[in-house]
């Protein structure tokens, strides 16, 4: 009698597993077909790739991931959902208990193009590293560790090198963003002589964010600074983090110097810049993946009526403002000009409908466009045809349509700057789904 009161008990319980995790499976494969209808199932950047011959389905990947229903159970085995919301955070691949998950780029359709590079950053180049949005990496917490570690290992590569010369640094940081600031701190704890220099001013890519833009993040550790703390913060937030930490390390930056060539002189790198010229022995590149922001090609955009990026929201009110792209940068811009007053704003994008954006930008955008009365307009399956002094032509579908226009911002991505790599000799990877 025992034996099957027992036997009746494992039953039950082996049935109300089957039945939750049955339940749970389907609402994921809900989820994902969703997805797949709102173009949300194509990864951007990295992500992580399940192997089903390892995966156990324990489910801890899930409670890892700091984004919601990026990833989840179908048929017992972990599964992406919303690809596109991935950030890249690898918090998936170091929970899984039997590493059933591996952090790789592109899919089987869709080839990225990422520098070559080992895994200690360096590049097929002997002696240049790269490190963050370039190769790969934009999440904040990711770059950082990035820089920390290239750095570490250049230490180490550089203990006992007697190669002197004139003027030579031990290493060149290009970029000042949070890849280059943890790589220049590591340089600085580890006593070695170092150079950084950024095009633009300190923050990067961050700059280029909408005002109190929300920069989603994690704890990170910087070298002579100790450990920051964050989750969700704005972009001013973030600049005056940076600043900080510049002044208490004593940190030293040339803001508003470019690279612009790089060639083998003696056993060095020569970098020239739009400032000089430098030696060095090592260099990092920590700069961003846009490049040259990618233009329309439309009569009228070299007017000064048109930008790439959005810094002072503030500065239009009372205008016509057109905004063109349907990511995330192009619908924060949007909403950031809709928020000044009177402004009248059309945010136009070639396809059917957004894809690959987060949900908190879409819950933003929705409630925009449900106010009384409306003063942001979507116009899907639109192109830019021609800009005008005070007006432009956008093509809605088969119809040419003139709107009044004061100003035009253009979020249509960048280009990966292949052509400034493979002149310094960096080989370009395209990958299929591969790390």
């Amino acid at each position: 009698m025992t034996t099957i009161i027992s036997m009746l008990i494992i039953a039950i319980a082996i049935g109300i597993y089957v039945y939750i995790t049955g339940r749970k499976s389907r609402e994921t494969k809900g989820k994902i077909e969703k997805a797949r209808k709102y173009g949300l199932h194509e990864p951007v950047s990295i992500h992580p790739y399940f192997d089903p011959g390892l995966c156990i389905g324990s489910g801890a990947c899930i409670k890892a991931c700091p984004e919601k229903d990026v990833i989840g159970l179908a048929s017992g085995r972990g599964s992406l959902v919303n690809a596109s919301h991935c950030v890249g955070h690898g918090a998936c691949a170091h929970a899984c208990p039997v590493g059933a998950i591996t952090l790789v780029f592109g899919t089987e359709t869709r080839g990225v193009d990422i520098p070559y590079v080992t895994p200690n950053f360096e590049t097929n180049v002997k002696g240049v590293f790269i490190v963050g949005e370039l190769g790969g990496m934009g999440l904040i917490k990711n770059a950082t560790v990035q820089g920390r570690e290239a750095m570490e290992y250049i230490s180490c590569l550089l203990r006992g090198d007697e190669r002197k010369g004139d003027g030579v640094y031990d290493v060149l940081v290009v970029g000042a963003g949070p890849a280059g600031i943890s790589a220049s701190l590591a340089a600085l704890k580890n006593n070695l002589k170092y150079v950084t220099i950024e095009q633009d001013d300190i923050g990067g890519a961050v700059l280029s964010y909408p005002r109190n833009k929300i920069v989603m993040t994690s704890p990170v550790d910087l070298p002579m600074y100790g450990k920051v703390k964050l989750t969700e913060t704005t972009k001013e937030a973030l600049l005056e983090l940076w600043a900080s930490v510049i002044k208490k390390t004593g940190l030293k930056i040339n803001t508003f110097e470019k690279m612009t060539a790089m060639t083998q002189e003696n056993g060095f790198f020569k970098v020239t810049t739009t400032k000089g010229e430098y030696l060095t022995k090592t260099l990092v590149l920590a700069i961003g993946r846009r490049g040259t922001p990618r233009k329309l090609g439309v009569p009228g955009e070299n007017s000064p009526k048109v930008y790439y990026r959005l810094l002072e929201p503030e500065q239009h009110q009372n205008q016509d403002l057109l905004v063109v792209g349907g990511g995330d940068s192009a619908i924060e811009a949007a909403v950031a000009l809709t928020d000044q007053p009177n402004n009248r704003v059309i945010l136009s994008y070639r396809g059917e409908s957004f894809s690959r954006i987060k949900p908190k930008n879409s819950e933003r955008l929705e409630a925009i466009l449900s106010r009384k009365p409306p003063s942001l307009k979507v116009i899907f399956n639109s192109t830019v045809k021609e800009i005008g002094e005070k007006d432009l032509k956008l093509m809605i579908g088969t119809e040419l349509t003139a709107i009044p226009n004061d100003y035009v911002y253009v979020f249509a991505g960048g280009e990966l700057p292949t052509e400034f790599l493979k002149n310094i000799g960096i080989q370009i990877e395209k990958k299929f789904g591969k790390a």
